[in-house]
């Protein structure tokens, strides 16, 4: 089982921006902060990405694999082995994003 991520995880994209996670769940925890779902809205700042002369940022991410069973408030929860791609304002796929810490005290599949 693979820890849950919450409002308190560290993710990135490829690139090294900060994602900032906006979550509309206001009643389950995990560790202490609220838990992160799919449908979560995630930004992406500071971004250093250039394609050829021109900036090319990630500004926000989209999961594309969150856990397989385990859910909170009717939407599939988020873990360290869920799958993010990162994407440029024009929705070009650019990386996937890199869970850099996630709480290790409740897990899910």
């Amino acid at each position: 089982m693979a820890g849950l991520l919450n409002s308190s995880s560290v993710l990135m994209c490829p690139h090294g921006g900060m994602v900032q996670a906006i979550t509309s769940n206001t009643r389950v925890k995990a560790a202490g902060d609220l838990l992160l779902r799919s449908s979560d809205m995630f930004t992406i700042t500071a971004c250093p990405f250039f394609l050829g002369p021109l900036p090319h940022p990630c500004v926000q991410v989209q999961w594309v694999q969150p856990a397989a069973r385990s859910k909170a408030v009717d939407d599939f929860t988020l873990t360290e082995t869920s799958v993010g791609l990162c994407l440029a304002a024009d929705m070009a796929p650019q990386g996937t994003a890199m869970i850099v810490l996630a709480q290790p005290r409740v897990a899910g599949l």
